[in-house]
């Protein structure tokens, strides 16, 4: 190159480069998929726990039928656990009423003799373990949870099984 001569470089314009940045569309899409997900999670957890709510209270009534049969044989005398369908409750022998959680659906079946009206019914135990027999049922949605008593033995059991079934 000679002195006092200026060379003109050609320059070309740099290459836009894309960046390693998340669009807006992207980081929205993101964000209604978890919204999605955590819904899903959301009624899934709600469901479980409802449904061991239910359990628990059918194994809490057949707890309070094994007390009351318990108690007739000890005391030597008939004792009877009582349920009022409309209240959604039921009372042991010397206890207080026990209210199922709400969103249970409640029935009996129960001997005639042992139904007090509409709404009420009872299961009642002799000195001698046995009883005058029922079943009550507690349900929610597609599932029942049966508590057996049988009127030979009084022995209390529960099954859970679909509705209707």
């Amino acid at each position: 190159m000679q002195p006092g001569r200026v060379c003109a470089v050609a320059t070309r314009a740099p290459l836009r480069r894309r960046s390693a940045a998340f669009t807006l569309l992207e980081m929205l899409v993101v964000i209604v998929l978890i919204g999605i997900a955590a819904t899903a999670a959301t009624v899934a957890v709600t469901r479980g726990l409802q449904s061991a709510r239910i359990r628990a209270a059918s194994a809490d009534l057949a707890a309070a039928l094994r007390y009351t049969r318990v108690q007739a044989i000890v005391h030597g005398t008939s004792e009877t656990l009582t349920v009022d369908v409309a209240a959604h409750r039921y009372r042991a022998p010397g206890r207080p009423a026990v209210t199922l959680p709400a969103g249970v659906d409640l029935a009996m079946t129960s001997a005639v003799a042992d139904r007090i009206d509409t709404h009420r019914g009872r299961i009642r135990f002799f000195p001698d373990g046995s009883s005058t027999g029922g079943r009550v049922t507690l349900s929610h949605g597609q599932r029942e949870w049966h508590v057996n008593v049988a009127w030979l033995t009084g022995s209390v059991s529960v099954v859970q099984t679909r509705a209707g079934g």
